[in-house]
Order: C-alpha cells, then sequence, then structure tokens
C-alpha cells in the first residue's frame, strides 16, 4: 500500500518538475516553439505535449476509470518511438505541426496536471503504479534536458544568434593541469545497486576485468582543443576513423559545433548569446569522431565506460557528457520489460555510443554514475565533452 508520505513526496516532485519544463519554456518567444532545424531537433511544443501524453496514456488512461482523454488526435501527434501504442506523427514532420497551438498544448498540460493531481490523491494510486510513476517523471527529465539543447541548436542556428537568457549561472574553474589517476589491473564492478530510480539499462551489477590505466583528473578545455585545430588536426585523416574522416569531408567539418571564427576571433554561442571562446572553459558540443580524433592526436585514447564509472568517484563529473570508447549494449542478464515500458532503452541497443556523466542541463537530482546515455557517433548538439584515458 502506497504510504501518505509517499504520495505526498509524489505530489510535490510531480509538481515541481512538471513546473520546470514550463519554467524552460518562459523565454522563449511564440514563433520559437515550432522550430525543428534538423531531423534529430524536436519543437519545444513537441517536448511539451510528449512528456503530458506519457502520463496521460500510461497512467491515466489505463487506471482511471471513464477516463476521458483530452483529445483523441494527439496520442498520433505526441507518440514518440512506442509501437506497442500505435501510429505517430512520423520524426522529421514535428515541426511541421503548427496546430495544435502552442496555447492548445498548455491547456493539455494544465487538463492532464488537473487529473494528475486528483489520481496521486485518490485511492486509485496504488504501489503498483509508483515504478512507471517514477519512470514518468525521469522520462520528463530527460526531455528537460533535451529542451535546453533543441533550444539552443534552434536559436544557435538562428543567423541573429539571439539571448536564451541572461545571467545563467555558471561555476567556472580555471584549469592549469590535468593530472591523470592512475588504476591498476583487476577486477571491479559496475552498474546500479541500492535504493532509489535507475534505467532498466543500469541494471546488472557485475563484474569486469580492467586492465591497467590511466584517467585524466579534469576535462579538455577550449584552449586544448583549439591547440588540435591550429595543428590541423581536421585535415590530417591519420587520426580519425574512416566514418569520421568521411564526416568531415561530407560536413566540411573545422571546429566544434556553434564555434564561428569572426574578425579574426573564436566566438561561441551561448545560452545568453555570441561570445568571445573562453579558453579555460571545458570542452563542449563535440561528436564521437571529433573526441576521438582529438584523443589520437595527443597520444593517448577514450575511456570505456567501465574504466569511467570506476574511476568516477576520484575525480569531478556532471560538467559535460562524456563520450567514451563504448557501444552500447546490454548488461549481462538485461530483460526487456512486456510491453511499451519495453521500448524505452533496450530497443536502441545498436549503432549507439554511450556517453557518461552529466551535463550543465542536466536537471537537479538526476544525475548518477551509473547513468548510461547513448547517442550516434555523428551527433554534436548535445552539451558533450572529452576525458583523456591511456
Amino acid at each position: 500500500m502506497t504510504t501518505e508520505t509517499t504520495l505526498q513526496n509524489f505530489v510535490k516532485r510531480y509538481t515541481e518538475i512538471r513546473q520546470h519544463s514550463v519554467d524552460i519554456c518562459k523565454p522563449l518567444e511564440i514563433e520559437d516553439y515550432v522550430v525543428q532545424p534538423i531531423v534529430d531537433v524536436s519543437p519545444p511544443k513537441w517536448h511539451l505535449g510528449h512528456t503530458t501524453w506519457f502520463f496521460e496514456t500510461f497512467i491515466l488512461i489505463p487506471n482511471v476509470p471513464g477516463y476521458e482523454v483530452f483529445d483523441t488526435q494527439y496520442n498520433f501527434v505526441f507518440n514518440s518511438y512506442y509501437e506497442t501504442v500505435g501510429a505517430r506523427v512520423i520524426r522529421t514532420d514535428r515541426g511541421n505541426l503548427s496546430r495544435p497551438s502552442v496555447s492548445d498544448v498548455y491547456k493539455y498540460r494544465k487538463y492532464v496536471d488537473e487529473k494528475m493531481q486528483n489520481f496521486l490523491t485518490s485511492d486509485l494510486m496504488n504501489e503498483n503504479i509508483e515504478a512507471l510513476l517514477e519512470l514518468g517523471l525521469n522520462h520528463e527529465q530527460q526531455h528537460q534536458e533535451l529542451l535546453l539543447t533543441d533550444i539552443k541548436f534552434i536559436l544557435g542556428h538562428n543567423p541573429l544568434f539571439p539571448v536564451y537568457k541572461k545571467e545563467i549561472k555558471e561555476q567556472k574553474k580555471f584549469y592549469k593541469h590535468s593530472e591523470m589517476i592512475q588504476f591498476f589491473e583487476g577486477i571491479y564492478e559496475i552498474g546500479f545497486e541500492g535504493e532509489g530510480f535507475c534505467f532498466d539499462n543500469e541494471l546488472g551489477r557485475h563484474k569486469v576485468y580492467l586492465n591497467d590505466f590511466e584517467i585524466s583528473q579534469q576535462l579538455i578545455t577550449n584552449g586544448e582543443y583549439l591547440e588540435f585545430m591550429n595543428a590541423k588536426g581536421y585535415s590530417d585523416f591519420r587520426h580519425w576513423h574512416a566514418e569520421g574522416w568521411d564526416w568531415v569531408k561530407q560536413n566540411n567539418a573545422k571546429s566544434p559545433l556553434y564555434w564561428h571564427f569572426i574578425e579574426g576571433k573564436w566566438m561561441y554561442y551561448t545560452l545568453e548569446g555570441l561570445q568571445e571562446i573562453d579558453l579555460d572553459e571545458p570542452l563542449c558540443h563535440i561528436n564521437f569522431f571529433e573526441a576521438s580524433a582529438f584523443a589520437s592526436w595527443k597520444e593517448m585514447r577514450l575511456p570505456t565506460e567501465a574504466e569511467w564509472e570506476v574511476a568516477s568517484t576520484h575525480f569531478e563529473w556532471g560538467k559535460r557528457w562524456e563520450w567514451t570508447n563504448s557501444a552500447y549494449l546490454p548488461y549481462p542478464g538485461f530483460k526487456k520489460e512486456a510491453g511499451a515500458v519495453g521500448e524505452y532503452n533496450g530497443k536502441f541497443m545498436v549503432n549507439q555510443t554511450v556517453l557518461r556523466g552529466a551535463s550543465e542541463a542536466t536537471p537537479a537530482g538526476h544525475s548518477r554514475n551509473t547513468y548510461r546515455n547513448f547517442f550516434p557517433t555523428h551527433l554534436q548538439w548535445q552539451f558533450t565533452g572529452i576525458r583523456l584515458a591511456k
């Protein structure tokens, strides 16, 4: 039975997390809500609708007798990739949805939030639904991070380089040098254990054998990466994977995402607008190809995800999602859940590379050193950085 304290905690967290999504969008103009510059970026309006659809579809409809959906067409509009739940708008067409309007989407959120508040304080709420509700809250937090990455891409590809928000608080640290932390060969354990939430891809704590390795205490800075660029790193095929070299040539790549060489200076688009590159800040927005090429140029490598997790308690992390040299694969004993929930992680365990850590865009309370993020090797738009190993 769900206790009163547990219910109150769910109501509080539900309210706070749902409000945070709205707060992220407050600086936007109406026109910003609909833009989809590339297939990987979803319009902010769609994120707001999709996260609402999740609670309506997976919690309210199955568990509230006689529940009346807000709009029967929204399942087609806001379903993301759940084949179990039915047909949907293809991802490339999300930016074509001038309707439902932004105001309609906010009405949808208000409607579902009121129904969820009633549900969470009723006898219908029970411990069998707790895990799904927890998943829904963490799902919304994932989309809050995607909201920021997508908003940055939308505004960062506007030729006016508009400011999203002034005075974004960000801790800055000057890195004088980067020491290497040494670990000796042996058997270690990785994977989630203990109380609290985790995604299914973190489960199955297991032993791994690691050879001797060293890992950097600090992330690579803009200044260090600029040295790679000045050394013609983008034109030296020796440091690139074959697919990475194809990506360089096809995209005429010369710098990380959001870098612009203007009047003899490297400028960088931030959520506070276009600014001169801060050489001491951790590098951001590079893909796996770039990270690997830089590591090769430094005669080092990227850590495996097992090395990263084992070492993570010995350095600060959370500023950037950090590329590893590990393919996104299931842990021993991984088993997909039945139904739509089983589509959450397992179906993506192919052609993806693991990112570890968190970033400045990650919501508070949504970080774990066992968290297994994953992205295709060519994408730059996530808040990604580099930590070297050897």
